[in-house]
């Protein structure tokens, strides 16, 4: 794995925002991510966010507005890219397949399994290039995400427990296994047999149990003016997964917000608080 390259760095809040890139073995391509870090020695508990459909890197950075509440709470904020890109990398004319729509899944089908490596690529090369690179803390990782990206922070919580300490979500596709998008990126990165989908089913992963005892809560939070709520989110579905399972699962429901980055603007601090305050004990 080759090191980070430094595109270009920003002072922002008390802190420095990085744009970086760097040769990733999973992907089989240059990947970007951003990383936002405090002013001072550290090292950092970091929190990762995963975006959504259609996103880069840049979204959550130009968008969220979170690096104030970061540099307050002293807490580094890492950002993938949401797929690989570039020549002879598969893709599809659909918004919610191929580039922007990794979905955080490892891909067994072609033409997706040459670079399709999202989880792989997440759990281990973004981490491990950031982790030699900057002052983090490897043993305070927290990680969150939103719709597509909520997704893949969940499920790779649960099935990544040593990496991931703390876990949030903004408007998840709580269940991809029981709606069109997930269904569809399924089928064409997993393949036919659903049984292999399951293991990516954040909702199924919290109903069989796998959050017992290593998570003391997973937040949730959800905006009811979201157009696709009931077709492709069904919070509820997570809702009735942590009750058979015994898990601590708080939905907070916002009245009037959507889908959107002002959404995820308005909410930020509070969760990036939440995790710092778990991260630290």
């Amino acid at each position: 794995m080759s090191s980070v390259e430094i595109l270009s760095e920003h002072r922002t809040f008390g802190g420095t925002l990085r744009y970086c890139r760097h040769a990733a073995a999973a992907t089989g391509v240059p990947m970007r991510f951003s990383l936002f870090l405090p002013d001072g020695p550290g090292p950092f508990p970091m929190v990762t966010w995963l975006s959504g459909l259609t996103c880069t890197e840049e979204n959550f950075t130009a968008k969220a507005n979170a690096y104030g509440a970061a540099s307050d709470l002293e807490i580094a904020i890492l950002a993938p890219d949401t797929s690989p890109r570039g020549e002879g990398v598969a893709d599809d004319p659909g918004y919610d397949l191929g580039q922007g729509a990794g979905f955080y899944v490892d891909a067994t089908q072609a033409p997706w399994k040459p670079h399709f490596q999202m989880e792989t690529y997440i759990v281990r090369d973004l981490l491990e290039a950031v982790g030699a690179a900057f002052p983090v803390h490897a043993g305070r990782r927290g990680i969150m995400g939103h719709s597509m990206g909520g997704h893949g922070a969940l499920t790779l919580a649960l099935r990544h427990p040593n990496l991931f300490k703390t876990v949030s979500a903004f408007a998840p596709i709580a269940s991809p296994t029981r709606c069109p998008w997930g269904r569809k990126a399924f089928e064409a990165y997993l393949g036919a047999d659903e049984r292999r989908w399951r293991e990516h089913d954040a909702a199924l992963l919290i109903e069989a149990g796998v959050a017992k005892g290593r998570f003391d809560d997973i937040l949730v939070e959800q905006g009811l003016a979201d157009n696709f709520l009931a077709e492709q989110l069904k919070p509820e579905l997570l809702e009735q997964a942590a009750k058979a399972a015994g898990q601590k699962l708080t939905v907070r429901r916002q009245p009037g917000y959507d889908h959107s980055y002002f959404f995820i603007a308005t909410f930020i601090a509070d969760h990036l608080a939440w995790h710092a305050a778990k991260l630290r004990r």
